[in-house]
């Protein structure tokens, strides 16, 4: 069993998906609020791969991008960051990427150094599944779960065919747009969760916008699987990114709060 199924085995409440982005605001600071989530109770711990053009991602997680960048985070800073996470936790690190950063290292190549730094699973934001054919092979190879998204426009048919190629589990996009903190969880997020549901039992965890514990009761009563939590969390880090030991206690207590719901 791999460490992402693990997670899900046996479960009665959502795990607690939290990402942040890697390198941000620098390498050091980055890894105290990665073992800061870890240790608030974090089940999936996701890094984002800082990228100067990231079109999923709303202005909280861009200035992190750039924070990162600026700080000189690239690929080989992001898996020795993962090499120091696996010194500490075994808990499940999945990457968050784009395609442009994979291809430009080398597919097999930066599967490689994944799967040798302790990274469980990739999932790249610009790939259409109808052009995943060679990754998710290069990812299988190396042990590597590749995460998929689905969005409230993905047709049924397509969804089935998404489901069949992902492992580990399925990132539901819980409204269109961008990432970013949202006041209230949108129907068509549960419509969603409820219609991919109908087309597999991988385990289903809806992103984009949530924040607060009451987001996560309204997706654990419909059924999810998992949420994943993100600019919150970056939020976070931006706030208090000259202050590392508040930061580590906000870190910690937001994962706590969060995780007594469900």
């Amino acid at each position: 069993m791999s460490r992402i199924s693990g997670v899900f085995a046996g479960r009665k409440t959502p795990a607690f998906i939290g990402f942040t982005v890697a390198g941000d605001p620098d390498k050091e600071t980055s890894l105290r609020a990665a073992k800061a989530l870890i240790d608030g109770g974090t089940d999936i711990l996701e890094f984002g791969v800082p990228f100067s053009d990231p079109v999923a991602d709303g202005p909280v997680i861009q200035r992190a991008d750039e924070r990162a960048i600026a700080a000189g985070t690239n690929p080989a800073v992001v898996f020795d960051l993962v090499r120091q996470v696996r010194g500490f936790s075994d808990v499940p690190v999945v990457l968050l990427t784009y395609y442009n950063l994979v291809f430009r290292r080398g597919t097999d190549r930066f599967y490689r150094e994944a799967a040798e730094a302790g990274i469980d699973g990739i999932l790249v934001a610009d790939l259409p599944y109808e052009e995943s054919d060679e990754v998710a092979g290069i990812a299988a190879r190396h042990g590597i779960d590749p995460i998929f998204l689905i969005a409230p426009t993905t047709t049924d048919e397509r969804i089935r065919a998404i489901a069949s190629r992902a492992r580990g589990y399925l990132y539901l996009v819980s409204v269109l747009g961008v990432t970013g903190v949202r006041e209230s969880v949108d129907t068509e997020a549960i419509e969603l969760l409820r219609r991919v549901r109908r087309h597999t039992s991988l385990p289903l965890a809806p992103g984009f916008g949530i924040s607060t514990p009451q987001h996560v009761q309204t997706f654990a009563e419909a059924g999810a699987d998992a949420v994943i939590v993100g600019s919150a969390i970056v939020r976070i880090v931006e706030q208090y990114r000259n202050e590392p030991e508040v930061m580590e206690e906000e870190l910690r207590s937001y994962v706590r709060q969060m995780k007594r719901t469900g």
